[in-house]
């Protein structure tokens, strides 16, 4: 078909069966083929994981990996939100359909004027005209004016559609009154007749894109579909633009590309003569979104790389010293050295300095432990390797002695040496026991009022030879303000290991003396005794382990555990014990003050 006009010819094409290849658009992928086949998911899954096999395979420790995983995530995060959630779309939708309809009310006017009469000749009446008055004039009705057909004609309206529709880049169709296609922007072009190759299928990778694309613009976006040359009312715009009214859509066809379109009717002396849709072309707004994520990307790449700088700065003043901490708690448990020093970082000021100083005071605290557990293992040995000695030699000798007299004193160092290792082995399975068990019970509220009261009622009514009393005495505050933290039970083995110990050194009939105190944020337990005092070399030694010096009682009457005992219970109680000689208040020029006793002094801290 030819359609002749002043601005020259153009040539449609007519669709048939026979020569249609006015455009041929590439083969889409349906929506089973969104997705890699199983092939490439098999490729997809090894390309992960030899991805994870590398990047275990870098020396990062755990804590370098959580750090900058999490670091990168969150980021990660912050970008796919703006690309889902971007304003900038929304806002090239309204601009591209703002421009939409103000192009369709230009272009639907030149329409409109281009339309031409279906009639040729306009009735006029000879009656009337006879009638006329001078000055009167005589034209057609308003009535036989709007009575008047006018329709679009593809031969006039297809350059004007042409001129102003391809600088635009825009797609343009025109429909009738009834909803049929009168033109359509991209037939309006001469199209060479050759046979086209068939398209490319599309890859993995594109097919893929393809899927993320319309995942993320696909929202509650309808889908876009061709209808060509079927009934223009199936579009909603197009619909509504044959009533009279404006109207848009936002659509998204099968390859994740937004499409405007806008209708606008094409009416002359306010009759509705068909409509015009206007649409962007496929892919027009996702480049323009496109080009904006991509700079969104090249952003988050260039604040990755500086987050995993940034991530491994932070993960060498962490991983770097947790590691060597690690390290040097693996040597103390291995013991591959005598003692292995734990690397200090406590001028660092924060929790790897805590941490540090924290695993140096409990690694100090387990090697003083061990030495002490050594020191005390050749202690013990030591202190039963003499009884026992002497037992074997008694032994070996009693089948020699010719003698009662003689038996019964072998007999006699037997029992005494028998009865040595039976107090040694209660005294050393008691000190072995003592930290597992203040380890196992919790600290609870001791009321030393009634734990002195009930200490010294006990020794007090145990009647011993040499008739010496107890006596107990509270200063300042009200008894029932004396407590403290601790085990009753340990405590009070500590105050009737001192009652012992200063009732072994007082003269016969003489008193021990108990008291009771506040000293600032502590209370004081003093024991005094009328004895002959601590020798000034004893002092020191008093409390260690086996030590004893009794000159006024025989040998092996003492096993010397009891004050080493009381000092570790004072101890794990966070208090402190010690010994001091009481003087008289006056001595003689030139001569030492008189020791009048000894005095055995206890301090725990208050509740």
């Amino acid at each position: 078909m030819e359609l002749g006009g002043a601005t020259g010819r153009l040539i449609v094409l007519n669709k048939t069966p026979e020569n249609l290849r006015t455009e041929v658009e590439p083969e889409r992928p349906d929506e089973g083929t969104l997705f890699p086949d199983k092939g490439g998911a098999r490729r997809l899954t090894e390309l992960l994981q030899r991805g994870r096999e590398f990047f275990v395979w870098l020396s990062f420790s755990s804590l370098t990996r959580r750090i900058i995983f999490l670091n990168v995530a969150g980021l990660l995060a912050l970008v796919i939100g703006i690309l889902s959630l971007s304003q900038f779309r929304a806002s090239l939708i309204d601009s591209a359909r703002e421009r939409l309809v103000v192009q369709g009310e230009i272009i639907a006017g030149a329409i409109a004027s281009s339309a031409t009469a279906e009639q040729d000749t306009i009735t006029i009446d000879l009656e009337r005209l006879l009638e006329l008055q001078a000055g009167e004039s005589y034209g057609p009705s308003e009535e036989s004016i709007y009575g008047i057909e006018f329709s679009i004609n593809p031969e006039r309206v297809a350059p004007v559609l042409r001129r102003l529709v391809t600088p635009t880049n825009t797609r343009a169709r025109i429909y009738d009154r009834d909803g049929m296609q009168i033109l359509d922007s991209r037939n309006l072009y001469d199209v060479l007749r050759s046979d086209l190759p068939p398209p490319d299928k599309p890859g993995i990778v594109q097919r893929v894109y393809v899927a993320i694309r319309t995942w993320l613009s696909r929202g509650t976006l309808p889908l876009y579909r061709e209808l060509g040359s079927q009934n223009g009312r199936d579009y909603e715009e197009v619909a509504s633009a044959l009533k009279g009214f404006k109207s848009g859509m936002v659509r998204i066809n099968e390859r994740g590309e937004v499409i405007v379109s806008v209708a606008v009717p094409v009416q002359r002396f306010r009759a509705v003569r068909g409509a015009l849709m206007l649409s962007t072309q496929g892919g027009d707004i996702d480049d323009m979104v496109g080009a904006e994520r991509l700079g969104i990307v090249k952003v988050f790449l260039v604040a990755a790389g500086a987050m995993v700088v940034l991530s491994f700065l932070l993960a060498g003043t962490i991983a770097g010293p947790v590691r060597r901490l690690a390290e040097s708690a693996q040597l103390v448990r291995r013991r591959i050295r005598s003692r292995v020093e734990i690397p200090d970082f406590t001028q660092r000021g924060d929790e790897i300095g805590h941490l540090s100083g924290t695993l140096r005071d409990m690694t100090a605290a387990l090697y003083r432990r061990i030495e002490a557990i050594e020191r005390f293992a050749a202690d013990v040995a030591h202190e039963l390797k003499n009884p026992l000695t002497s037992l074997r030699s008694a032994v070996e000798t009693l089948p020699l002695a010719k003698t009662e007299e003689s038996r019964g004193r072998l007999l006699a160092v037997i029992q005494h040496d028998v009865k040595r290792l039976d107090r040694l082995i209660s005294d050393i399975s008691d000190a072995s026991r003592l930290d597992a068990e203040m380890q196992r019970h919790e600290a609870q509220p001791v009321d030393l009022t009634k734990l002195l009261n009930t200490v010294v009622s006990v020794a007090n009514e145990v009647r011993h030879d040499d008739g010496v009393l107890v006596s107990l005495h509270f200063e300042g505050d009200a008894p029932a303000a004396f407590v403290v933290p601790g085990h009753d039970s340990r405590l009070g083995q500590v105050i009737d290991n001192l009652i012992d110990n200063a009732r072994s050194f007082s003269p016969p009939g003489g008193t021990v003396r108990i008291t009771c105190r506040h000293v600032k944020n502590e209370i004081e337990i003093v024991v005094d005794d009328d004895g002959p005092g601590v020798d000034p070399e004893a002092l020191e030694r008093i409390f260690e382990r086996f030590y004893t010096h009794r000159p006024h009682q025989a040998f092996g009457q003492n096993s010397g555990l009891g004050l080493s005992i009381s000092k570790q219970i004072i101890e794990a109680h966070d208090g402190r014990i010690w010994v001091e000689n009481r003087h008289a208040a006056s001595a003689p020029p030139g001569e030492a003050p008189v020791v009048l006793g000894a005095r055995f002094i206890v301090r725990l801290p208050a509740i």
